[in-house]
């Protein structure tokens, strides 16, 4: 029995029947307290790390739904909580002996090139020329196209790693994740990939090539398919050492010249066809996985506004339990990524379920499965909405990761500067005393490595905030993230600060409340990067 919701309902259809009663304003009721037991229980070793697709996972789900319920939430998809997210899971027939061979010359995968599983074709032989194509960007709007004077068509593109040095964070993170879509438009059938300097200084190329390793994951589409943006790109990989060298012999040109010059500020190595034959062997199974996401409903008080929808959302899934873990400890709880994001959610809904106003707009609140697969149940959700008829999503609070050791001063937002969310943002948190800064890890590419960014490529404004670096976030941000991120040290045992979980948890539930009861919904600003390449029709505001 849903009596929770029942007594929301009543309380508030009572509050609106009392003569001469005014609504109160909202007032969070969000504390450390609260935050620190709900990163406690899904940050258990009971729950096995809550790798999607897995028992541990559906744990966490369950554990997330019966949270809404009891908040008297209502359900987003028809008599249930969840979304059914099918993922397909594809590894490697490491019996095949995968590898790639460059001018004849065999080079066995997990030495000098890092071949991933592909799920749509069990078994592969793919050969073909190939061509450098500098970073491989191609952008219209900022009049970039590495392709440019070059025939890619049935060939491996080959190109570097990131975007240039010195270019805007978010576009440049845009473009370096859309390189396969760039490839796949100049008619290229692969793309290989060699890390700079600096991202090899970042992460070490042991680490690039450990991961190839692991299971590639996707979901299935209406066609029972393994889900894939660029279907035309059939073979993929990542070189280093000798094998980068060996794509460029011949060539006049060497590896190390083309890194040393992509290390200077703005600058772009030009393409040019490459000697050598690529051919790339390799055969992967794929078994499918069920898991889902959790969703929930508020639904909006304002007749005339009601079926505009915001989204709150965090990603509930982590890395699972690892044999390969060094230490004792095989369980990569994820407390800070993202039981803490998780948490935050439910403060959050918690706060709007009981400030004794609803928001005017809907919100739609989601923990998204597999995002550390590739941001698939988020990307999953914004291309199968599950809003009514009629209904509209017009924006997106991301709560991912935010690092929670310190007493945050700044907030980095991303996504704030290209629409009218910015002042929003920059209004909740300076009524925390919570400053804005800009991105203080460009090179990281964090626009688009979270959920925010799938429906962003849908045309939705979004926001993502991380915690700063000023005062002592520098040291604990890097020490968290050189120590715990990806690790199983991940967890309760990290030193939380409680207080700074509920500021965080207070600026985002400002941010949401504000959207849901402006009377205009966010709107892009006109000449904006993402809104004129995702929302071009789409009503601008002047960014003033």
């Amino acid at each position: 029995m849903r009596l929770r919701s029942f007594a929301f309902a009543s309380t508030f259809a009572l509050v609106l029947a009392a003569p001469g009663l005014a609504l109160a304003e909202p007032s969070p009721a969000i504390t450390g307290e609260a935050i620190r037991a709900d990163i406690g229980f899904l940050a258990d070793d009971l729950l096995e790390g809550r790798d999607a697709g897995t028992r541990g996972y559906d744990i966490a789900a369950r554990y997330v739904a019966a949270r809404f319920e009891t908040l008297g939430l209502r359900q987003a998809v028809q008599d249930s909580w969840y979304q059914p997210v099918t993922l397909a899971v594809a590894q490697l027939d490491k019996a095949s002996a995968p590898a790639m061979a460059i001018g004849g010359r065999r080079f066995a995968n997990g030495d000098d090139v890092a071949i991933a599983a592909f799920g749509r074709e069990p078994k592969q032989s793919i050969e073909a020329q190939a061509v450098f194509v500098g970073y491989g960007l191609k952008s219209d709007r900022e009049k970039i196209n590495d392709y440019a004077g070059l025939d890619l068509k049935g060939k491996f593109a080959v190109a570097l790693s990131g975007s240039p040095v010195g270019m805007p964070s978010e576009i440049g993170a845009h473009l370096a994740a859309e390189k396969s879509l760039a490839a796949q438009q100049a008619g290229a059938i692969g793309l290989i990939t060699i890390p700079t300097t600096s991202y090899l200084n970042r992460t070490p190329w042991e680490k690039v090539r450990d991961r190839a390793q692991h299971p590639a994951v996707s979901w299935l589409d209406k066609e029972g398919q393994p889900y894939v943006r660029t279907p035309a790109i059939r073979g993929t990989g990542t070189v280093n050492g000798a094998a980068a060298d060996a794509l460029f012999a011949g060539s006049g040109k060497t590896v190390a010249a083309i890194r040393a010059q992509a290390e200077k500020k703005g600058a772009r190595p030009k393409g040019f066809a490459l000697k050598p034959a690529v051919r790339i062997d390799r055969a992967s199974s794929v078994e499918t996985a069920p898991s889902r996401n959790v969703l929930a409903v508020l639904p909006g008080s304002d007749p005339a506004l009601s079926h505009e929808y915001v989204l709150l959302m965090a990603h509930l899934d982590h890395l699972g339990v690892r044999e390969s873990a060094k230490g004792p400890d095989k369980v990569y709880n994820g407390a800070m990524d993202n039981a803490s994001g998780v948490a935050t959610m439910l403060a959050v809904a918690k706060a709007f379920a009981e400030s004794g106003e609803r928001p005017k707009r809907s919100i739609l609140f989601a923990a998204v499965t597999a995002e550390e697969d590739g941001l698939l149940g988020s990307q999953y959700l914004a291309r199968n909405p599950v809003l009514p008829a009629g209904g509209k999503l017009v924006g997106v609070v991301n709560l991912d990761m935010p690092i929670l050791t310190y007493d945050f001063q700044d907030v980095i937002a991303f996504g704030a500067d290209h629409s009218t969310l910015g002042p929003i943002v920059e209004k909740a948190a300076k009524a925390e005393g919570v400053s804005l800064s800009p991105d203080p890890l460009p090179a990281e590419g964090l626009f688009t490595r979270s959920d925010h960014y799938r429906f962003v490529q849908e045309g939705v404004p979004a926001v993502f905030l991380m915690t700063g670096f000023a005062g002592p976030g520098k040291e604990a941000f890097e020490h968290f993230l050189k120590t715990d991120y990806h690790q199983p040290s991940d967890q309760m045992s990290l030193p939380f600060h409680w207080e700074a979980a509920a500021k965080f948890a207070k600026v985002n539930y400002a941010i949401a409340r504000e959207i849901a009861d402006e009377p205009q919904a966010p709107l892009w600003y006109k000449g904006d990067f993402f809104g004129d390449a995702f929302a071009p029709d789409a009503h601008k505001a002047v960014k003033q």
